[in-house]
């Protein structure tokens, strides 16, 4: 075979690769971005590792030092809200700072309530928060209540 027909060749052959993979490609459906719904969550801010894996029983006064520590190197926090929906917290008041956000570091352990963006896949409830709309402050205040650390209830 000379050059031209192992070029001719060639082009066949990516002509048909190309037309097999337009063809497949088309088959899978378009992947859309997650949407959002506008909430308002009322909760407190807890470490998320430690009250995922109850390491520590993670509320309160009894657990702030550690859920500071924690926000510091990076783990995620969270609010959990009166009926037990934990929200994973992406993102504080347009802060572009993600690990150790220093709002977040401010409000550990508090009961807050924040505006901002749900997200939920594969039954993980992830917010971004747009606004602090209310700081309660610490409002689980003994260690009675929760135990000594860490060992909790």
């Amino acid at each position: 075979m000379d050059g031209a027909a192992r070029k001719g060749s060639m082009m066949k052959k990516i002509l048909t690769l190309a037309l097999a993979l337009a063809f497949a490609l088309s088959a899978v459906p378009d992947a859309q971005a997650a949407k959002s719904t506008r909430v308002s969550v009322t909760g407190e801010i807890v470490d998320t590792w430690c009250y995922v894996t109850e390491i520590m029983y993670a509320l309160g006064t009894a657990h702030h030092q550690c859920a500071v520590w924690c926000a510091a190197g990076g783990i995620p926090v969270s609010v959990k809200d009166k009926a037990g929906n934990v929200y994973v917290v992406l993102k504080v008041e347009g802060d572009g700072t993600n690990v150790a956000n220093p709002r977040i570091l401010n409000i550990q352990t508090h009961k807050v309530t924040v505006d901002g963006d749900l997200y939920e896949r594969d039954g993980v409830k992830y917010l971004i928060v747009t606004k602090v709309a209310n700081d309660q402050g610490i409002v689980n205040l003994t260690h009675d209540e929760y135990g000594i650390q860490p060992f909790g209830k």
